[in-house]
């Protein structure tokens, strides 16, 4: 296998470390998503993630069920990132991956700051960079922060990892007559409202030419064939 991209930004949902819980961190998941892992820097490329964190505390949903602002649930979450980041960064280092977690907000006692040039390095050196907290700002979603911080870096592309193995009309596993789109362009996302990223997000990537790759995480081998180019989601262009 040959890999078509050489720096990727993975963007990851906390519904991703759920596993079979209801609410939480599953070690298993994050057993998986760390083998997977090492099995596409096997291709050589440079890589750094995004992470969610709806598996602990999701800020909108919360701001509206605890009547609670909507900044102050935004940082909650924010925070929530950052634990997935540290257990993904422990299971990467089971793995012996060498990695680092980089947070928008600063916390100096468990993660870097978050600085453009050094996260780049650590990418040249074929670290993996854990990007956590977002933006740093409410009001923005973790898609925001992949698309962000992907073109900070330079990325080739931006692959979003789901439990579903596209874009599709409506949701497959609600609707299942839902037909999916193979290839799209970000304008089409956004007009078509598809709720695969934000609409931020996509905006983002469209002004800077930054692909996006969306793919079921969940099946072993599916990252690195998604590095490798191969015809295993949809590819919004």
């Amino acid at each position: 296998m040959k890999a078509k991209y050489k720096r990727v930004i993975l963007k990851l949902s906390g519904e991703a470390f759920l596993g079979k819980l209801q609410h939480g961190i599953d070690v298993d998941i994050c057993a998986h998503l760390a083998k997977q892992i090492k099995g596409a820097l096997s291709l050589g490329v440079e890589m750094a993630l995004v992470v969610g964190g709806g598996n602990i505390f999701r800020g909108v949903a919360r701001s509206k069920e605890f009547q609670m602002q909507r900044a102050v649930a935004d940082y909650m979450g924010m925070l929530a990132t950052v634990l997935n980041g540290l257990a993904l960064q422990n299971a990467l280092e089971n793995q012996n991956i060498e990695s680092r977690v980089m947070t928008a907000i600063e916390m100096n006692e468990i993660a870097e700051p978050y600085i453009r040039r050094r996260a780049i390095r650590h990418l040249e050196r074929k670290r993996v960079v854990i990007f956590v907290a977002g933006t740093g700002n409410p009001y923005f979603t973790t898609d925001t922060a992949a698309a962000l911080r992907g073109t900070e870096v330079n990325a080739d592309v931006v692959l979003k990892g789901t439990k579903v193995d596209g874009v599709y009309t409506s949701d497959p596993f609600i609707n299942k007559s839902a037909r999916k789109f193979k290839k799209l362009t970000h304008l089409e996302v956004i007009k078509k409202d598809l709720k695969v990223m934000d609409a931020t997000a996509v905006t983002l990537c469209r002004d800077n030419k930054l692909p996006i790759v969306v793919f079921n995480f969940m099946k072993p081998e599916n990252l690195k064939k998604a590095i490798c180019g191969e015809n295993i989601g949809t590819v919004i262009s």
